[in-house]
């Protein structure tokens, strides 16, 4: 946004980061901070392809962490919904919860909208639509042993499956489609003690487009 140029309405913001990043923790901080008639997160977890359609290694293991696992289109479609004023309803994706009942949920537009996902930057057709890009980052290192905690305690899984996935299917996924857009990222984020000045400058930057009155009809 050039000195003196007005903010875009609604204010299109995209955040990505690798797995165990902290992303999904520093994104729901950020959301409780305003109402959902200010700021509406639209999640592309929630756009993974039905099981059968995904793509599977040479063990025959699912790959979630290809472009290709995404409806990119219905992704670009609803985002284009709320740009333009309109309500979506979205079904949660339950990953390896084949008999769990999908919730839906109803997504409001809002002056500002958060989409959030590994392929955001990836995806041209949206990333070309962002307003502010930021990029969730620690450590490799850290990332994998936070994985390895979080796996365990919330979906049961043994170290040496997580393990198998990160370095067949996560680490190759982050150097493919979310590396190559860190640098050009407008604000990163490295997360290794915390994110707390990052989600001040944020939290501010969105006050300030808020503060901005909605463009004249």
């Amino acid at each position: 946004m050039k000195r003196g140029e007005r903010p875009r309405v609604p204010h299109l913001i995209g955040i990505v980061g690798g797995s165990a990043s902290g992303k999904t923790t520093f994104i729901k901080d950020l959301a409780s901070r305003f109402s959902s008639n200010q700021l509406c997160v639209i999640s592309q977890d929630h756009y993974y392809h039905p099981l059968p359609m995904q793509a599977r290694d040479e063990r025959g293991e699912v790959n979630f962490d290809l472009p290709s696992a995404l409806d990119r289109q219905r992704c670009l479609a609803d985002l284009l919904s709320l740009i333009k004023g309109q309500a979506v309803t979205i079904r949660e994706y339950t990953f390896n919860r084949p008999d769990a009942d999908p919730a839906e949920h109803t997504l409001e537009p809002a002056p500002v909208i958060i989409m959030e996902g590994l392929f955001v930057f990836h995806y041209k057709e949206i990333a070309d639509l962002l307003d502010l890009r930021i990029f969730i980052d620690a450590p490799q290192d850290l990332m994998l042993a936070r994985r390895i905690e979080r796996d365990y305690r919330e979906r049961g899984y043994p170290e040496d499956v997580v393990r198998y996935q990160w370095d067949h299917h996560v680490a190759p996924a982050y150097k493919a489609y979310l590396e190559p857009y860190r640098d050009s990222s407008d604000l990163i984020v490295t997360n290794i003690h915390g994110f707390e000045r990052a989600m001040e400058v944020i939290t501010s930057h969105i006050q300030n487009i808020l503060s901005w009155k909605t463009v004249s009809a």
